[in-house]
């Protein structure tokens, strides 16, 4: 990949011994027969998945399908009124909040709008999780770890800035340094494409894969972008009133076998095409 701007890049080509390393670090997830009512009103409604380490599954549907429920479930801030979440080997729907709040040193979170506090710089922002959990780290060695990432991330010189003086791509990639500077098994991200035009958006889709494979994570990504889901996921769930009532790899998922697939599709402006090379036999119009 050749030299691009601080707005443009992404961060480095992986080498093979990177992606290597990579494949080792991700944790497995399973979602066994998820229910979560609130009282009478059932929010999600037997939601099985597998999600494989350094995977990336994109989980789709419009307003109000469940993906925020499903969300908060994921990363430990609500618990299941039945079924399982295993995450690396750990049932977290049945641990208690000591547990859980360990279990999230596995977890990076990328807020849907960077989530970035105003008041403070760039390096105090993605320094915030080591300093937090990483009590036995020097000031100096913060301060190396903060620079490494944002380095990686192409932000290298960006570290006395404020949020304010950001680009909205490069708020989001100040946002994914600070989700992985506890180094995680798993990165969940909400509505990362939310609000962004659609070279941006393309832009962090490409961010969200240059990070799989050079960290070897497992993505969680909650969206309605059905073009970015095409695009970046290995695994694509469509949700729809508190169910799941289609996924698969997006070549198959683009197929539209069920009406709400075909829906999400027509709606993101993404035509069936005849060259067989196109991914599921789509391609985007215009």
């Amino acid at each position: 990949m050749g030299s691009k701007s601080n707005e443009e890049h992404t961060g480095p080509e992986t080498t093979e011994a990177q992606e290597s390393e990579a494949e080792t670090k991700g944790c497995r997830i399973l979602i066994e027969n998820i229910t979560r009512s609130f009282g009478p009103f059932v929010a999600l409604s037997d939601i099985t998945m597998s999600i494989l380490p350094g995977s990336i599954t994109v989980i789709i549907g419009g307003s109000g399908a469940g993906k925020t429920t499903l969300l908060r479930l994921l990363i430990g801030l609500d618990k299941p009124t039945s079924g399982r979440i295993i995450i690396d080997n750990e049932d977290a729907s049945a641990m208690s909040e000591t547990q859980l709040n360990q279990l999230r040193k596995k977890l990076g979170m990328v807020f849907q709008y960077s989530a970035l506090l105003d008041s403070m710089t760039v390096l105090e922002n993605v320094a915030f999780p080591l300093r937090e959990h990483r009590r036995d780290l020097k000031e100096k060695d913060i301060v190396e770890l903060v620079r490494e990432k944002l380095s990686i991330l192409g932000l290298a010189g960006t570290e006395a800035r404020l949020p304010s003086e950001l680009s909205g791509g490069m708020k989001k990639r100040a946002a994914l340094a600070r989700a992985l500077m506890l180094e995680p098994k798993a990165l969940f991200y909400d509505e990362p494409t939310s609000g962004l035009d659609p070279l941006s958006a393309r832009l962090v889709d490409r961010l969200i894969e240059e990070t799989r494979d050079r960290f070897g994570v497992t993505s969680v990504v909650i969206s309605h972008d059905m073009a970015g889901a095409l695009s970046i996921a290995d695994e694509i769930c469509l949700l729809s009133q508190g169910k799941l009532v289609a996924s698969g790899p997006p070549r198959e998922f683009s197929k539209g076998h069920h009406p709400l697939a075909r829906a999400f599709i027509a709606a993101s402006g993404i035509r069936q095409h005849s060259d067989a090379g196109a991914v599921g036999g789509f391609d985007k119009s215009g």
